[in-house]
């Protein structure tokens, strides 16, 4: 059985469908999966990167897209009324909802839902206030332990060379973006190509600099 670490930001429209859709992506696979909610303002300052929704014209194909995306495989995405939106709040109840910070299945769903589903803002304290009401976690939003454990996860992330959400972890691998699915459902299949071809792309060497 492999085992999959999902490093995800709730702000994220790709990192909501691909939590949506992997399950049934990873049909006939053993495996099991760890949920780890990530700052991804932190991932894109550590690349020195612009998060797409930060850049004209990129924003607007973004949001497009994801609603495409969405309609093509059948969810729901009614985009939040404000985008982006300071996602930390929603990251610290997750991890609280777990002594390891480690939400489950349920507990993720709820909150990409809150944000992704309604149109409402995501990041409304009044809001914040009924969806913590709701999943009812053990600690404090703001207590150091939650607030160590994102932190610890975020670097985590950073140190194993993640520059974006969604991101599926395995072995030694990273696989980046909602359209990963398909090739981590070929690696947990075993297939040869990642045997002959996976480090190829590492040794191709950059031609300039900017």
């Amino acid at each position: 059985m492999k085992h999959i670490t999902f490093y995800l930001d709730f702000i994220s429209p790709y990192a909501y469908l691909a939590f949506e859709k992997l399950p049934l992506a990873l049909i006939g696979h053993s495996y099991s999966v760890s949920y780890k909610p990530v700052l991804l303002v932190a991932l894109l300052k550590h690349h020195g990167q612009l998060g797409p929704a930060e850049i004209a014209g990129k924003r607007e194909w973004t949001y497009r897209q994801a609603l495409w995306l969405a309609q093509r495989e059948g969810l729901t995405l009614q985009l939040p009324a404000t985008h982006p939106f300071n996602p930390l709040g929603l990251l610290r109840l997750a991890t609280a909802c777990d002594a390891q910070g480690e939400p489950n299945r349920y507990v993720c769903e709820t909150v990409f839902r809150h944000v992704w589903h309604g149109g409402l803002e995501a990041s409304d304290a009044t809001r914040l206030q009924a969806l913590t009401k709701q999943l009812a976690p053990a600690r404090s939003l703001d207590s150091d332990g939650v607030k160590a454990q994102l932190k610890a996860h975020t670097d985590e992330a950073i140190a194993r060379g993640v520059f974006g959400v969604p991101t599926f972890a395995v072995d030694d691998k990273l696989f980046w973006g909602f359209d990963a699915l398909p090739m981590l459902a070929a690696y947990l299949s075993g297939e040869p190509w990642f045997d002959e071809a996976w480090d190829a792309a590492a040794s191709v060497t950059s031609g300039i600099r900017r």
